[in-house]
């Protein structure tokens, strides 16, 4: 491997100069504010349904999470369906990538990207192949946890 110090020739300096001047220069300030603010637009938008949950189907807090994650990973997919998401996407960076709506967007944007392979073949065999990785890891992870704190209960008597 060649060592990072070597020296450059006169065409690579001049090289290096040419693409320095002509490269776009990025607006990090202004793509860390958009991502921010799209993805606190996403948890307002999760926080709302959560009330509306709460107010008019009697739920609690705690039982208001399910039906809220469901309800905005369905929005996820509509608008993902639609191509408003990839637009969201293009504008905000980061911020659409808020982690439940961005999971809803992995998923339905494979099923798209196959689906002239067939329902079964092309939408459900693809569908989970990046979500896939995330639901194995949530679930197994939540055994691990579970397996610790059932032993530490047990015989710790916390």
């Amino acid at each position: 491997m060649a060592s990072k110090n070597k020296t450059k020739t006169p065409e690579q300096i001049q090289y290096d100069q040419l693409q320095k001047k002509h490269e776009l220069k990025r607006p990090i300030l202004k793509n860390c504010l958009r991502a921010f603010w799209v993805g606190g637009l996403f948890c307002l938008v999760g926080q709302a349904i959560t009330y509306f949950y709460i107010y008019f189907f009697n739920f609690t807090e705690q039982t208001a999470g399910n039906p809220t994650v469901a309800t905005m990973v369905f929005i996820a997919m509509l608008l993902t369906g639609f191509g408003v998401y990839d637009r969201i996407g293009q504008f905000s960076g980061a911020g659409s990538g808020v982690p439940i709506t961005g999971f809803g967007n992995a998923v339905i944007s494979s099923a798209i990207e196959h689906r002239s392979e067939g329902f079964v073949v092309g939408v459900g065999g693809n569908m989970f192949k990046l979500a896939g990785s995330v639901i194995l890891f949530g679930v197994f992870s939540a055994f691990v946890v579970t397996l610790i704190k059932t032993i530490l209960v047990q015989w710790g008597g916390f």
